[in-house]
């Protein structure tokens, strides 16, 4: 969407925001929120640049709930990385209050904006370009929930309900095969077989958090490549970024989630699954470089569970993307008639793989958490 520097200046104006407006332009390439860098000149001649942000309320509905999060989460970041002599303003995001005091200005029209601090000297990555990005990803996961492992996760909202919940998933999954609205169930009885035949599987981590053998967390639900900050000359991810996912979850559900895309050789829709394979190198990367830095804040149960969470996130995806194809393509945005189905395809065949591969999984895991003093 296209935004007018009378409009922009407008928002801003609303904004407590030290220096003069000068500019702005778009930055990122995220699908749910529009994304502007603002830059602001000092007395001195000098330059400051800002991420002015408008929250999709068509996606998040609760706009205060979501920013109380955000705050909340940032807020105590900030305290942690200060107290261990790290600079907060590069390790988390704040959020800059308007002039009322607000976190975020609500327009005449109805659009939320709000405002970040820019971190300078970093850049992101749209692709895995080797091992070491997917590992230096699972240190930047894997340091975020460290330093989040005693904040009050159930003090925060949950801004999508259920959004991991995979037993709620399944039900909805077979709602959508009963009912058969587009009359295409007929056609995908070997796909809907697949997920049928692993409903037990939708049950176990719902049901290990209900029994107090898995622990609530800070969960980030979003954990893409293009989520972190890398800093321009140690490489190294120093910042989590795009929190309005942020909610009370498990610990597996991120990390399940990394694996599904990120140890992947293919993309998420590739039509050709001869192409699609599961990288168990990219698994161990990833892995090692997460359990580095959030190894001891888990649990021997957690570390125990992450190679099935990877199977596990990644039969949810396929299960959403094939309720989405027999209910007609609503939630999705496809570029052509079968590409969820195609989507749905390529994450059965990752789970197929993961599922011959489980116990190479778990010896590289088991191997890993010994190395750092968690020996499962």
């Amino acid at each position: 969407m296209q935004f007018s520097e009378t409009s922009v200046r407008d928002i801003v104006s609303h904004f407590a925001l030290p220096g003069t407006f000068k500019s702005f332009a778009p930055i990122g390439c995220g699908h749910i929120n529009d994304t502007l860098c603002l830059t602001f000149s000092d007395d001195d001649g000098g330059e400051k640049r800002y991420i002015l942000q408008r929250i999709n309320t068509h996606v998040f509905t609760k706009p205060d709930q979501l920013m109380k999060n955000v705050v909340g989460v940032t807020g105590f970041l900030s305290r942690i990385l200060r107290k261990n002599g790290s600079d907060p303003d590069r390790g988390t995001l704040t959020v800059f209050p308007t002039k009322d005091g607000a976190l975020y200005h609500r327009t005449d029209a109805g659009d939320c904006w709000r405002v970040y601090n820019f971190v300078e000297d970093t850049y992101t990555l749209e692709s895995i370009r080797d091992p070491q990005d997917f590992r230096a990803s699972g240190e930047a996961f894997g340091q975020f929930q460290k330093l989040l492992a005693d904040y009050p996760s159930d003090t925060l909202f949950e801004t999508i309900p259920h959004f991991h919940d995979t037993a709620s998933r399944f039900n909805d999954f077979r709602r959508a095969v009963e009912a058969d609205t587009q009359g295409r169930a007929q056609a995908v009885q070997s796909e809907i077989g697949f997920v049928m035949r692993r409903e037990a599987d939708t049950h176990v981590l719902v049901d290990l958090l209900r029994a107090g053998e898995l622990p609530l967390r800070v969960t980030h639900n979003d954990t893409k490549l293009n989520n972190i900050l890398f800093d321009n000359k140690t490489k190294r991810g120093i910042c989590v970024v795009d929190l309005d996912t942020v909610m009370p979850g498990l610990a597996l559900y991120d990390f399940g989630d990394s694996i599904r895309f990120g140890a992947s050789t293919a993309a998420e829709d590739e039509p050709d699954l001869d192409k699609v394979h599961f990288s168990l190198e990219l698994y161990e990367a990833y892995t090692r470089g997460y359990l580095s830095a959030a190894g001891d804040s888990l649990t021997e149960k957690e570390i125990e569970y992450l190679p099935f969470s990877a199977k596990l996130m990644t039969l949810e995806c396929g299960m959403r993307f094939l309720t989405d194809y027999l209910q007609g393509d609503v939630y999705f945005r496809t570029a052509y008639p079968d590409h969820n189905l195609v989507r749905c395809r390529t994450q059965f065949a990752l789970v197929a793989q993961m599922e011959k591969q489980m116990p190479q999984m778990q010896a590289v895991t088991a191997a890993i958490a010994a190395r750092i003093g968690k020996d499962v």
